[in-house]
């Protein structure tokens, strides 16, 4: 029973342990510097937006709801991202990004985490004014009430980050468990949150779908040629 849990774990979660312990010892803090970044502006933005004077700048620049002309929210999405939502604990939002986004950063690089994370965002944002269109009778629409509801967090990014991870390093079992708790979570408390979850998680399946595709697509590389006699790593063939 060991046995098999151990070659399951290996097996889920090897290359990903490998790829982050590696990067984390041989790096330390320089293997995931944006992420740091986006921690402490996350944190700053939440420091801001509890005081005074500083409610409003913060929505100004960050705050998003389906209502907004759709210039305006586009234009607010990439700092939305970093701004906690106020009706949830700080830390979460923190814990999600330090963890998440420097996994992400380390197995996947900086810009494609960040074009990553803002594609779930954006897709998510985009869905709330669908869903507002299509109106509560419909499974996947909303009630129109949620056109107010303030937008921000990095819950979306965090859960597409989540998903193209664990299909890159083949971790099946567990990016299929993420999509499957997004489900449970919308069928449970069928909220904007939710529901935006599960429409990041769709363009993330659609962008890996397409990667997928292309790299099927690309031709083979072609074999290094063999070293040449005479050469410093030609080495004379084994006959028996």
């Amino acid at each position: 029973m060991r046995s098999a849990v151990r070659d399951f774990a290996h097996r889920e979660w090897g290359p990903l342990y490998t790829a982050v312990r590696t990067a984390l010892v041989t790096r330390r803090w320089r293997a995931v510097p944006m992420t740091l970044a986006a921690v402490c502006l996350t944190a700053l933005f939440q420091l801001v937006q509890n005081q005074d004077w500083g409610y409003q700048p913060v929505q100004n620049i960050g705050s998003v709801r389906a209502e907004d002309p759709i210039w305006l929210a586009l234009l607010r999405t990439p700092l939305s991202l970093f701004v906690p939502a106020l009706d949830l604990p700080v830390w979460g939002a923190l814990a999600q990004v330090l963890l998440v986004f420097g996994i992400a950063e380390i197995c996947l690089g900086r810009r494609r985490t960040l074009a990553i994370a803002y594609l779930a965002t954006l897709a998510g944002t985009l869905y709330a004014r669908v869903g507002i269109a299509l109106g509560p009778d419909n499974p996947l629409g909303l009630p129109a009430s949620d056109a107010r509801v303030v937008d921000t967090g990095p819950s979306a990014a965090v859960v597409g980050l989540a998903v193209y991870v664990c299909w890159r390093y083949r971790a099946r079992w567990t990016g299929a468990l993420v999509v499957v708790a997004m489900v449970v979570e919308v069928l449970i408390k069928p909220n904007l949150a939710g529901k935006e979850h599960l429409a990041a998680i769709a363009a993330v399946l659609v962008l890996v779908a397409v990667t997928a595709w292309r790299e099927r697509r690309q031709p083979p590389s072609d074999p290094e040629p063999a070293p040449r006699p005479g050469t410093r790593s030609w080495k004379p063939p084994i006959t028996s």
